[in-house]
């Protein structure tokens, strides 16, 4: 993302996106550089309108509410593995009650 950032610094400044820019925005926020990805972060913005771009994201951004399902969605299969585990454990619980009972029967 802090190449993204860097790239949009950049246009609301009015400057171009170049390798080099690009790399001094960053460097100048304190971050290492991966010459591979701002090279390919410029190449894929290259010919692209910015104004527009950000325009359509923010029209077609989706809401809070539907965001949150999404969000909640890892919560829900952790409660579904500690569900999983609980219902093996019985299971276990079960099987070792059952060996006692052959003893005993």
């Amino acid at each position: 993302m802090q190449y993204v950032y860097a790239a949009l610094l950049l246009h609301s400044a009015g400057k171009q996106i170049t390798e080099k820019e690009v790399s001094a925005v960053l460097k100048s926020a304190g971050v290492q550089v991966d010459e591979a990805r701002v090279k390919a972060l410029v190449a894929t913005l290259d010919g692209v309108n910015i104004d527009e771009a950000i325009a359509k994201s923010v029209a077609v951004a989706p809401s809070a509410p539907a965001a949150a399902p999404q969000a909640e969605a890892p919560a829900a299969a952790q409660a579904a593995k500690k569900e999983e585990k609980k219902e093996e454990e019985e299971k276990k619980e079960e099987e070792s009650l059952a060996g006692l009972g052959a003893l005993f029967g």
